[in-house]
């Protein structure tokens, strides 16, 4: 799918463009950008990326059997299990690890 989409950027900029040199330096940026996306996980590994997204909508459970619903995803910090979320008026909340049991996500 990847080298598809390379395939297409290339013709579509080459076509476009005339001028190699450019062509080059896009494709070199799209290049970059591409690696550093794969490098997610990594990233996570030395610590560079805290957060993980899952999509939504989601449920958290609170310890006192609370649940709260939300429609959007939510943000989970990898340190310290706080999760941010949306609420329908979308309004920001954050719930720490302490306060929750757990959470599900539809993906």
């Amino acid at each position: 799918m990847r080298a598809a989409f390379f395939l297409v950027m290339i013709e579509l900029l080459w076509i476009r463009n005339r001028d190699p040199m450019k062509v080059g330096r896009i494709l070199a940026g799209v290049f970059v950008v591409v690696v550093l996306n794969s490098c997610e996980s990594w990233f996570q590994d030395i610590g560079l990326k805290d957060i993980k997204r899952v999509d939504g909508p989601c449920t958290i459970t609170l310890k006192d059997g609370t649940v709260i619903e939300t429609p959007y995803s939510l943000e989970i910090s990898i340190r310290t299990e706080a999760i941010t979320y949306r609420d329908e008026d979308r309004k920001l909340w954050t719930v720490f690890r302490e306060e929750y049991e757990s959470y599900a996500c539809q993906e």
